[in-house]
């Protein structure tokens, strides 16, 4: 497969969903994006902030832009934050230098390459990303 599917997508949204609430987070959005940042699926659980869903679109976008977690991006962020902090203005979605930006592999013939991204935000960092995984897991697919 060379790209995500709409089914998939939503798997991953529901599968992220689905971990945060056995993990009792506070409520968080879920973007997943494909590989030329495009929104395929969103979901905002009830009592989501309202600057959720860009925050999450941005973690995608800025994995899918550098090709890295948004976790990694953070890491960069404090070795070169005049890069980031550049990146990110040129970056159409933002960049959000911090864990629970996912890019998404494919499997098959085509495993490894990239076809998407997943955002996720709401709880800590730490926990976004676990929620992330568990959606990209959930969907078959490998991050």
């Amino acid at each position: 497969m060379t790209r995500i599917t709409l089914d998939q997508a939503q798997t991953i949204v529901s599968g992220a969903i689905r971990e945060a609430r056995a993990l009792g987070l506070k409520p968080i959005s879920v973007a997943v994006l494909d590989a030329g940042g495009h929104m395929i699926a969103f979901g905002r659980e009830d009592g989501s902030s309202n600057l959720r869903p860009q925050i999450a679109t941005a973690k995608a976008s800025g994995a899918l832009a550098l090709g890295v977690s948004s976790r990694t991006i953070g890491e960069m962020a404090i070795e070169r934050p005049t890069f980031v902090n550049a990146a990110a203005g040129l970056n159409p979605a933002g960049i959000v230098p911090a864990a629970g930006g996912v890019l998404v592999r494919a499997d098959g013939p085509d495993a490894g390459a990239v076809i998407g991204a997943v955002g996720v935000t709401g709880d800590t960092s730490d926990n976004d990303e676990l929620a992330a995984l568990a959606g990209i897991k959930a969907a078959g697919l490998a991050a």
